[in-house]
């Protein structure tokens, strides 16, 4: 590819670099050492979410150098830039996690802001947590400038007395540490062996779901997403990636032409089928805004309804991202789903080519059982499932996979933060068979819908994991297992049912039907709601007050802004 012939007539960056009156922009630039004819060249900006937060993080700096010179090889000139993560394992059960939904509009509206200030003609978007992944790729559709997702990688999982272990163990070994089960040591072996390298959660969470989702949308590169975050190999994809967005630049291959309808659906089905996070019911629909594209909770829950859950991975199973990798990656999983006609061939990718081309020399593994084929499924149905009842009338999310009781009764006990409700199992004061109602956990209520690992965890930890359900406006981790339900909405802070349930209201939740019900009358629900008062959060200024005022209804993804529907002008078209 000789981007030498690319024109900057159309480019976002002729307005930067091109003409008598952009000699002061172009003296900045000769500052940083570029030439008369890299300052020519097509300028791409190499964003990532580096930090020394996290394992999940701290790679991608690396990893960004080498998309850098893969560019430079095809005649773009790079400039790189970092926004920010937040890590969701060193902010969960505190107040640190109001910040991390939060964080991925900030990455996104950063990203944006970056890239318009400075008029780069195109994007690569390195990114390794939670809520970075689905952030760049918000960012990248938002511009519409040519783009590729890379992702970090993820970690390698940790050894514990022959087994293998992630921080999802850790998780659950606090929950056996309350109860006398483990003792202070094994709890520090285990903590000190879970996460041994460089790399994102290494389970089907949510960092590996989003990174799932990248390959099957088409924004990232074939089998980039497997590969661990150690693997050396990781250098070909960056490399790769940086060669190809100048062939996207030449091409005019944009993200809108690549995340549709059918992309959306096809993203959805693998979250489906690996059994992935709930969390990505939250992303897809925001990516989705990005484009001007109304696809809402109940679109993906209508998909996951239809999938067949194919991917023995934790934390409902088995295996580990690094296992998937190595049995033949993510195209291995979307190749036999395609052959059974569960995902869109015709949706075109970051390589320039439709999905069922990418996936035409993939030959199906027969010695490996991390993936079944779509035709013979761990369950027929996906790992995850929509939840719509009168006490969620906007919808819920619970994921299914590893679980063999689908339904669920009990009388409420009702928590107003997860603080209360994390103080109570720790306590132990709590009965078998009842559900624990967790509420102003929402995107508005919280503010920042927090995720309730802790909690969950903890129950699991207690070997309480099936003998008690949890329902919450906030949103569970990509770890969590166990009858847990999450994204009810309307939230509690708007005034939804979930907000006028009582201590000792039966509800009733089953996941074949797809009903989350409270055995209240509207009548009832209606004369309680008369005396609900609206509360104040402990959030009166700052980022997290401020994403408060914005931010819409998990249906929709809790998005911030009015999204594509409502632009004026593309920025791609400056």
């Amino acid at each position: 590819m000789d981007a030498k012939a690319i024109s900057k007539a159309k480019l976002p960056s002729r307005y930067v670099t091109e003409g008598p009156a952009r000699a002061p922009h172009r003296s900045y630039l000769y500052a940083m050492g570029l030439s008369a004819a890299e300052i020519a060249q097509p300028l791409v900006g190499v964003a990532s979410c580096w930090n020394e937060a996290a394992p999940c993080n701290i790679s991608l700096m690396r990893q960004a150098q080498v998309v850098k010179k893969g560019v430079a090889a095809a005649n773009g000139t790079p400039r790189e830039f970092c926004t920010i993560t937040v890590t969701d394992g060193i902010a969960m059960g505190h107040q640190g996690m109001k910040s991390s939904l939060v964080s991925r509009e900030v990455i996104a509206d950063s990203v944006e802001l970056t890239m318009r200030g400075h008029c780069y003609d195109a994007l690569v978007g390195l990114a390794g947590c939670d809520k970075s992944l689905p952030g760049m790729m918000m960012a990248m559709v938002r511009l519409n400038v040519p783009s590729i997702f890379i992702y970090g990688g993820s970690i390698l999982p940790g050894s514990y007395r022959g087994r293998q272990i992630t921080v999802q163990d850790v998780f659950e070994a606090v929950g056996q540490h309350s109860v006398g089960t483990i003792s202070d040591a094994e709890l520090l072996e285990i903590e000190q062996a879970a996460c041994p390298s460089a790399g994102s959660c290494g389970a089907q969470f949510t960092a590996n779901t989003m990174a799932t989702v990248a390959e099957a949308i088409g924004l990232a590169l074939p089998y980039s997403c497997g590969a661990p975050a150690p693997y050396e190999m990781r250098d070909r994809f960056n490399f790769a990636s940086g060669e190809k967005v100048m062939e996207l630049i030449a091409r005019n291959i944009r993200p809108r032409d690549i995340v549709t309808r059918k992309a959306l659906e096809n993203a959805a089905t693998v979250v489906s089928a690996t059994g992935g996070s709930t969390n990505a019911a939250l992303h897809l629909p925001a990516i989705a805004h990005e484009a001007g594209i109304k696809f809402d909770l109940f679109d993906v829950a209508a998909i996951f309804e239809k999938t067949p859950y194919i991917a023995d991975l934790k934390p409902g199973g088995k295996y580990v991202a690094k296992d998937m990798f190595e049995a033949g990656g993510i195209p291995l999983l979307m190749k036999t789903l395609l052959d059974h006609g569960y995902l869109h061939g015709d949706c075109m990718t970051v390589t320039g080519r439709t999905l069922a081309e990418n996936m035409e020399h993939v030959s199906w593994n027969e010695s490996q059982d991390v993936v079944r084929p779509a035709n013979r499924p761990i369950t027929k149905t996906g790992g995850v499932v929509g939840l719509k009842g009168n006490l969620a009338p906007e919808g819920a999310i619970v994921k299914v996979a590893g679980m063999s009781e689908l339904k669920f009764s009990g009388p409420a006990r009702c928590f107003d933060s997860e603080e209360e409700c994390f103080e109570a199992v720790t306590q132990r004061n709590y009965r078998e068979g009842e559900v624990l109602v967790i509420r102003y956990e929402g995107p508005r209520g919280g503010p920042g819908m927090r995720e309730m690992l802790s909690t969950t965890a903890a129950l699991y930890g207690q070997g309480m994991g099936g003998k008690v359900a949890l329902i919450t406006d906030g949103r569970f981790s990509g770890a969590t297992r166990g009858f847990c339900i999450g994204h009810v909405g309307p939230e509690a802070a708007v005034g939804g049912p979930i907000g006028l349930i009582q201590d000792g209201d039966v509800i009733s939740i089953d996941a074949v039907k797809g009903t989350i019900e409270v055995a209240l009358s509207d009548a009832e629900l209606a004369d309680r709601a008369k005396s609900w008062k609206a509360r104040e959060t402990d959030y009166q200024s700052g980022a997290i007050w401020k994403y408060a005022q914005a931010v819409g209804s998990a249906r929709d993804g809790a998005v911030t802004h009015p999204g594509a529907a409502k632009e004026t002008h593309c920025y791609a078209d400056i």
